[in-house]
């Protein structure tokens, strides 16, 4: 994490408060990137991509920790209170004798190497090596037989990558980016206090090495823009409700060289008016006559490939389950079976035959079928 990731207030960005939970801080984020989306708010391009930015790393549990950690190391005077204690108090004492501090000019040295090594930047802190894009979530629903044999559909994602207009550059068309005089491009400067030396983020070009004095017009120098782009994404079959897709190297782009992030496609499946699912197998409610479940018979049954013929037996109970194998939830290992379950339907109303035909059952099967709940 560089110098410049630092000074951003990634949880005033995003208006939540530094103890945010996980689910407060998605909630902030897409509220406010419906407000702020360039299709809705052309004037809110910046600010859009200054929330997306937060939201990267505060919904990253790795990436949150890293930046809480780096803030109040820089903002309580971590580095002045490591100095005091690695040199013992020694008046004289450079940090960056100790760490290896590099004499050339233009190098970055002394303690910001150690800093920028611990938190993941560049040498120096000036952050111009290759990074890799952020990763991108998106939200999708499926038809419940879309999710079971898989599907591709277009997604339409807004992301921010290199401005159109420089190139990612940040400077406006013609014009370059100057090295910063103070750190002569290093982006930390160096500062004495006390005997010690200590090197921090430049003030000038806030840790970036270099100062833009002819900001682009697309991009306001930042040298990155919001874009929207349409991506034709395969969900695999037999995905499930609440399910979480990850395709690598879909998501925003990378800087200076950097891969791209990966997109994270969170799968919603509409339910099924009959079948049901219980992990890779389907679930289906078969109706059947009071004749058909004490006769026993053939009935159709559905699946996804078309109906099949189950026999039941004689004296089937209402609630009974029966298994079709190899007709369930198609996947990459073993497909699922379908688990087909018996319910006796009641007639509603009766015809003066059939109300006859039942009566005269009754009387030939006089067994009571509570008789084992009589009291003790």
């Amino acid at each position: 994490m560089g110098a410049r990731d630092v000074e951003k207030d990634y949880y005033a960005a995003l208006g939540v408060p530094k103890d945010a939970s996980a689910g407060d801080i998605k909630k902030a984020y897409r509220k406010l990137a419906r407000e702020l989306h360039p299709d809705t708010n052309s004037g809110g391009e910046s600010r859009f991509k200054e929330v997306s930015e937060a939201y990267d790393v505060l919904s990253d549990p790795e990436k949150r920790k890293e930046y809480d950690e780096t803030r109040a190391l820089f903002g309580a005077g971590g580095g002045r209170r490591a100095g005091s204690y690695a040199g013992g108090g020694v008046p004289g004492f450079d940090l960056g004798d100790l760490f290896g501090r590099a004499g050339a000019a233009g190098q970055a040295g002394g303690f910001g190497d150690v800093l920028g090594g611990l938190f993941g930047g560049a040498r120096g802190g000036s952050g111009r090596g290759p990074r890799r894009g952020s990763d991108v979530e998106a939200d999708v629903t499926l038809s419940f037989l879309d999710a079971l044999r898989g599907v591709t559909l277009p997604l339409q994602l807004t992301t921010t990558g290199p401005c159109g207009v420089c190139g990612g550059s940040g400077a406006a068309p013609g014009t370059a980016p100057a090295v910063c005089a103070t750190c002569s491009g290093a982006g930390v400067t160096s500062r004495s206090q006390g005997g010690f030396a200590f090197s921090e983020p430049c003030k000038s070009c806030r840790g970036t090495g270099r100062l833009i004095e002819s900001p682009c017009p697309g991009c306001r120098g930042e040298g990155r823009a919001a874009a929207t782009r349409t991506l034709n994404v395969r969900i695999p079959a037999g995905v499930s409700d609440g399910q979480k897709v990850r395709l690598a190297h879909r998501g925003e782009p990378g800087e200076r060289g950097g891969p791209a992030g990966d997109l994270l496609v969170n799968v919603h499946v509409s339910p099924h008016p009959y079948f049901g699912r219980r992990d890779n197998h389907l679930t289906v409610t078969v109706p059947v006559t009071f004749a058909e479940a004490a006769l026993g018979g053939q009935i159709s049954v559905p699946t996804l490939d078309g109906p099949v013929t189950l026999k039941i037996p004689p004296g089937t109970t209402n609630g009974r389950t029966f298994r079709v194998r190899g007709r369930g939830v198609p996947g990459k290992g073993a497909t699922g079976d379908l688990l087909a379950t018996v319910e006796v339907a009641v007639p509603q109303k009766l015809s003066n035959e059939a109300r006859k035909a039942l009566e005269a059952f009754a009387a030939a099967a006089p067994e009571d079928p509570r008789a084992h709940l009589a009291s003790p």
